[in-house]
């Protein structure tokens, strides 16, 4: 009976043990994960909720109105869209690029039903805004309550 034996690599299991914590510490601080050493792109949002409505803010700076989709499906929000790169030139030369591009994808699932027919969506300064009226049957209401003496 033979047995593989394999070399303990120290340096190894440090790299994969930091990735492990990194992974951790990003999904429980609502971060997006790392895609070989480059942050994937996707916007913060932020959801709020009032008595007559979801309100939901995504940061979008650098995009144009015209760039970004917005999706709603009774509990669920999409919203996509692309942050296209500068055109390089001949004459330049980049010496950091921490700015992130590309195309991102964000479905949330909201707490409440809503009327995606009567939402209300703007634009300004870099970022979305979206008032999205609560469904009917979701609104709280007030029974009264007889008395049957």
């Amino acid at each position: 009976m033979t047995r593989n034996l394999m070399t303990w690599d120290p340096i190894r299991e440090m790299s994969t043990m930091r990735e492990d914590m990194e992974r951790l510490f990003d999904s429980m601080l609502g971060r997006y994960p790392r895609e070989r050493g480059q942050a994937l792109w996707a916007p913060a949002i932020d959801v709020e909720e009032t008595n007559e409505a979801m309100i939901v803010r995504a940061e979008l700076p650098g995009m144009k109105r015209e760039d970004i989709k917005v999706k709603v499906a009774e509990d669920t929000i999409t919203i996509s869209g692309e942050r296209k790169y500068e055109t390089e030139q001949k004459d330049r030369t980049f010496h950091r690029v921490e700015r992130a591009y590309g195309s991102f994808h964000r479905a949330i699932v909201l707490p409440v039903s809503v009327q995606g027919d009567k939402a209300a969506a703007s634009y300004k300064s870099g970022v979305l805004e979206l008032i999205l009226p609560k469904a009917e049957r979701v609104k709280a209401c007030e029974i009264t309550v007889e008395s049957k003496d």
